[in-house]
């Protein structure tokens, strides 16, 4: 018996495709899951979830205002980062603080004009809420920002201001405006690719055996490796019109720089999405009901990628073992390759063995459900 692909399994294997092509245009609920939810997610997210901090309150204080405190209040005024409010005492501030009206106080004491005018260190107090740590340390950088730019304004003018031995010449490198969406919206492609292509299998096949139409499948001279190949080729099709939605709404609606190659970045894509469809198709070849598929792939796929990919949370500062875990987490090496195509090119060093990586997990995940409709079938 010839073991090959020979015409048989290729017509067996165009007959099982098209009745899955047929399927899919009769039930339009996978079309919308793999075109519509994208788009949807990318606007949701891409506009809702942002790590840049804007119209921060902060209160003013100045003990005694003068040209020097005027004109630092003026830097502050016309920056979209801050919104103040003139307080007449510290204590009038602190209540601001308490009550959640401001983030923050800037105190200028009574000497500062005369300092400043002197060229000596003129100290301005920050007072922070720092219920939430992050956006504290965020808020102090834009106001270091702020004053340095000031500081470097009156030099140019030929006003005294101090000066200390050392200027910090900062420069940010892929990111320069430090935009929070730069690095999100590549993020969340993976997100969305990772819900979408494992929520995709997941039901199929699970939905065969709520339908009783799984045996009848299986009962025909198609082989298991036909029947995988044959729930994957269509719905990767559908996956890939999703990734080019979300690249295109990440480009032209959200502003994403894309300075790496789009083709490397479509087979890096490929090979990801095919294993979020291997690890959908896994899951769905153990268990029997849609909802207990989709609930399978929400907490395997989904929560992992979002929690363990280094998109929201960075991987380095958590402890050893989380960093460990994250590495099982196919999604960590797909953001990887996501934001350094997106923001800083054709990087192999980093792309290569991410790549290799999902390649890995791909196979893997493939051969797992390979061996799970095994079992099955012979049950």
């Amino acid at each position: 018996m010839n073991k090959g692909f020979n015409k048989a399994h290729l017509l067996r294997l165009r007959g099982f495709l098209r009745k899955e092509a047929l399927q899919i245009r009769r039930d339009p609920s996978s079309i919308l899951l793999a075109l519509v939810l994208p788009i949807l997610l990318l606007v949701l997210l891409g506009y809702g979830v942002s790590l840049n901090p804007v119209n921060v309150p902060l209160a003013w204080v100045d003990d005694s205002p003068s040209e020097a405190s005027r004109d630092l209040r003026g830097s502050f005024e016309g920056n979209s980062y801050y919104v103040l409010t003139t307080c007449a005492s510290l204590h009038e501030a602190q209540q601001l603080v308490e009550t959640g009206r401001v983030d923050g106080i800037i105190h200028l004491q009574s000497d500062f004009d005369r300092r400043v005018a002197r060229g000596e260190t003129a100290p301005v107090q920050l007072l922070l809420n720092g219920v939430d740590a992050n956006r504290a340390n965020i808020v102090r950088g834009y106001v270091g920002a702020t004053l340095g730019v000031w500081t470097q304004k009156r030099a140019s003018w030929g006003t005294p201001v101090a000066q200390s031995g050392a200027v910090v010449n900062a420069r940010l490198w892929f990111n320069a405006a430090s935009e929070s969406r730069n690095f999100l919206v590549p993020g969340l492609i993976v997100i969305i690719m990772t819900v979408t292509g494992t929520l995709l299998t997941a039901l199929i096949i699970a939905r065969e055996s709520e339908r009783g139409t799984l045996e009848a499948i299986l009962a025909t001279p198609l082989r298991v490796y036909e029947f995988l190949i044959g729930k994957t080729l269509p719905y990767f099709v559908l996956g890939m019109l999703g990734f080019f939605l979300s690249v295109a709404g990440g480009i032209f609606v959200f502003g994403v720089p894309l300075r790496g190659s789009f083709w490397l970045l479509t087979l890096c894509s490929s090979v990801f999405l095919l294993a979020a469809l291997g690890l959908g198709l896994a899951l769905s070849a153990r268990v029997r009901v849609q909802f207990v598929a989709a609930q399978l792939s929400m907490i395997i796929g989904f929560l992992p990628a979002f929690f363990l990919s280094g998109l929201i949370f960075d991987l380095h500062s958590t402890p050893d073992f989380v960093q460990a875990l994250s590495y099982l987490v196919p999604a960590r090496y797909f953001v990887s390759i996501c934001q350094t195509l997106f923001l800083a090119g054709d990087v192999w060093s980093v792309v290569g063995p991410a790549l290799l990586a999902l390649s890995f997990f791909g196979v893997l995940f493939f051969v797992l459900a390979r061996k799970n409709l095994s079992l099955r079938i012979k049950r």
